[in-house]
């Protein structure tokens, strides 16, 4: 019996797939260690992919 491989998740068109970032601040903690921050896209909230677009038939582009 053949199986079914599930469909590959879409990427997030505003990130590529990169979702999460470190940022750094500029300078070094007590320790020193780079200061730095993450940023996660604000389209896919961290997550690096997109749900699925369902078009209506018929829908103007």
């Amino acid at each position: 019996m053949a199986q079914h491989t599930p469909p590959a998740p879409r990427i997030c068109p505003a990130c590529d797939g990169f979702a999460s970032v470190a940022v750094t601040l500029g300078g070094r903690n007590t320790r020193g260690h780079l200061r730095t921050i993450t940023a996660h896209c604000p389209a896919c909230h961290g997550t690096g992919t997109a749900a699925a677009r369902r078009d209506r038939e018929g829908a103007r582009a």
